[in-house]
């Protein structure tokens, strides 16, 4: 029976990082870190309003992703997936894995304060539901003021995970023996890449701007051909939105401009601010949103 990463003990994984000095002191910079950059700024921006400018990002295609509570679990996985993927590779190769694991997970909170470089000059939202028929919507309301959409870490967060795991891996010669597990991490970042639009918590304008972030942070592993097809497996299963490949079209060519832009000026997060400077919102009110929700 093949060996899952779905199957790793997070718990299992917390020990053996308290237990290992080294991991155990880049684990808790990061942590702290995603507190920090996350967290503490979200929720100094929702208390404090007005410091910084809000923009929404909501785009007509959301309205023809429809709204999937059950989808909530997927969602919710985005850190217990790097969580387990670090697992896997200290379960299986010990010592010899530390070094890597060390590096993903330094990594991990380098991309948290990338984003937040966005965030701390314009913050962004959608227009999510009111819904909380199910607990775990409950948690998501109590602890996302839901400020920083542009870019979504969810995507930031799963990219970096399976194109980390893969090049992790490669390095180490076992890619074709694990290529089983290779995919599966990528199928998971697929399925919450998915989520996110399912349960209203991101808009598609969303992903090229986290595919954007992780390409500009480490284009070795995520290039512009990675991320297309990324892109194109996203939506494929039975039952997706019927627009899907609007959908998928329109995330590979934002991505695309952003990359043209970023390629033009000295600063990586000029494209992204500038698309918050700018964007305005068509085809899709408020109260569209309420109707089809329930808000």
């Amino acid at each position: 029976m093949k060996e899952r990463v779905a199957d790793v003990s997070q718990a299992g994984t917390v020990f053996r990082v308290i237990c290992n000095p080294r991991l155990r002191k880049a684990a808790a910079r990061c942590v702290k870190t995603i507190f920090y950059h996350f967290f503490y700024l979200q929720f100094k921006a929702a208390f404090l309003p007005g410091r910084v400018p809000v923009t929404q990002v909501d785009h007509p295609l959301d309205r023809d992703i429809p709204f999937k509570p059950r989808w909530v679990g997927v969602y919710l996985d985005f850190v217990s997936s790097w969580v387990r993927m670090a697992g896997f590779l200290l379960g299986r190769f010990g010592r010899k894995a530390e070094a890597p694991a060390l590096d993903f997970i330094e990594t991990m909170g380098q991309l948290y304060v990338l984003a937040s470089e966005i965030y701390r000059k314009n913050l962004s939202t959608t227009m999510r539901p009111r819904y909380y028929k199910r607990p775990r919507f409950l948690l998501i309301h109590a602890a996302d003021p839901h400020l920083m959409c542009i870019p979504s870490l969810h995507v930031i967060v799963v990219i970096r995970t399976y194109t980390k795991f893969r090049a992790i891996l490669r390095g180490m010669g076992e890619d074709a023996a694990l290529a089983g597990q290779i995919e599966e991490v990528r199928q998971l970042a697929l399925d919450i890449t998915e989520a996110i639009l399912y349960v209203k918590q991101h808009s598609v304008n969303c992903i090229p701007a986290a595919m954007y972030l992780v390409t500009r942070f480490d284009p070795r592993l995520f290039g512009a051909e990675e991320a297309e097809n990324f892109v194109s497996a996203i939506f494929t299963r039975p039952f997706s939105p019927e627009k899907s490949p609007a959908i998928r079209a329109y995330i590979v060519s934002r991505y695309r401009q952003f990359l043209a832009e970023g390629g033009n000026c000295g600063d990586w997060r000029e494209p992204l601010l500038k698309f918050l400077r700018e964007y305005q919102l068509t085809g899709v009110q408020v109260t569209d949103a309420q109707e089809k929700y329930g808000g």
